[in-house]
């Protein structure tokens, strides 16, 4: 499930009001956490732990060994903003970000509370956490493994090496398969991560985990297209992953990869039906699953007289929804992207996604891409999707 979160920093300035100094400390927190990233790079556990108050050093210490395993390129500490919670107390309000090596050409970068309290005339760092709202990263909840495949990397945290090891082969998997249909220019590797169960993928989200109870998986990343943006993170959910067998784990992988794919070419005019099923239709490519094996909730409705009158809308692949609507919305968006490779061929339906995605924005995205690559309008495509849903799972 394509997941966009989009990083934005919104800078908030007064009107009229005299600029409130800079608090004297900031230059020497600054300098304290730049010296705390470098130590971190460096590998350099004494460094880092130089820079902690004492008794926050055990926690200190373990964050340290938890990143062990992480293929870091990049650590920064950028300060948004110093609050004093007492005369020797301060809380720092900073950007943190990191890259993997391999695999960002940018940092990711997420919001943190650092706090921290001076002894003996300078700063120590007494805690880092998320910022409230901020989504966890996956060393915040625990040791981390990490597993890498040819055409990925894999991290995990209280997951143990048999089984990431089968999501990097599978992944693996996943990478070609995406190109084959895929062949604009993507890096041809996936991050995926592990946590330990679905509390955890709801940290790394910051969302509500039980609104992703049954989804095996998502994706996250950045819709700006910069050029230096992070990878894409495929963040598995393990419970729901794990009720699935080897070929439902290999559709989710590549469904999962596909997204990463089609990364610069999907923007906000690209409809939820249109991403969801453009990825379905890879994934189930030369599985030789039919419709009627693969849409069960669609057949019934359409066995029944009742096709669907329209393309879904966005707000029909809501988590925690009607499951069986949910699985309709899915079914069609990937019948329309059949539909569209049937009769008009593979090259025009990834056309037409690059298409709808260089729209300037939603309204009239699909219409335009219709007429110009596929040469028909939108009360045409629906008639003929209607027509290939009663042809393909009325038997």
């Amino acid at each position: 499930m394509l997941l966009a979160l989009l990083l934005a920093l919104a800078a908030l300035t007064g009107c009229g009001t005299a600029a409130r100094p800079a608090d004297p400390a900031l230059a020497e927190v600054r300098a304290l956490l730049d010296r705390h990233a470098a130590a971190l790079l460096a590998r350099d556990e004494a460094g880092w732990l130089a820079d902690a108050d004492p008794a926050h050093r055990t926690a200190a210490r373990t964050a340290f060994r938890r990143l062990a395993a992480v293929p870091l390129a990049g650590w920064a500490y950028r300060v948004t903003g110093l609050d004093r919670t007492g005369g020797d107390r301060l809380t720092a309000r900073v950007d943190l970000g990191h890259r993997v090596e391999g695999y960002d050409r940018g940092p990711l970068t997420t919001a943190r509370t650092v706090d921290l309290a001076a002894r003996g005339g300078r700063w120590y760092v007494t805690g880092d956490r998320p910022a409230e709202g901020a989504p966890d990263l996956l060393w915040d909840q625990g040791e981390v493994t990490a597993v890498r495949g040819a055409r990925s990397l894999v991290l995990g945290s209280g997951q143990d090496r048999e089984r990431l090891t089968e999501i990097a082969r599978l992944a693996d998997r996943a990478v070609p398969a995406a190109g084959a249909v895929w062949p604009e220019s993507w890096p041809r590797r996936v991050l995926v991560l592990v946590p330990a169960g679905l509390d955890g993928m709801g940290g790394l989200l910051a969302a509500d985990a039980a609104a992703y109870r049954g989804t095996a998986a998502v994706t996250t990343g950045e819709t700006t297209g910069r050029a230096d943006a992070p990878a894409d993170r495929v963040i598995v959910n393990p419970e729901a992953y794990g009720m699935l067998g080897d070929f439902g784990r290999q559709l989710v992988l590549t469904h999962e990869t596909v997204h990463v794919a089609t990364r610069a070419h999907t923007s906000a005019a690209t409809p939820v039906w249109l991403s969801e099923g453009f990825a379905d239709w890879t994934a189930y490519r030369g599985t030789g699953r039919t419709p009627a094996e693969a849409a069960p909730e669609l057949r019934r409705e359409v066995r029944a007289g009742n096709p669907p009158a329209a393309l879904p809308e966005d707000g029909d692949f809501s988590f925690g929804g009607d499951a069986e609507a949910v699985g309709r919305a899915y079914e069609s968006g990937w019948l329309a992207c059949a539909m569209i490779a049937d009769r008009w061929g593979a090259d025009r339906l990834t056309a037409f996604y690059r298409e709808v995605g260089a729209h300037p924005g939603r309204s009239g995205a699909v219409e335009s891409a219709l007429r110009e690559v596929l040469d028909t309008d939108p009360d045409r495509f629906t008639a003929d999707w209607r027509s290939y849903l009663r042809e393909k799972l009325s038997q």
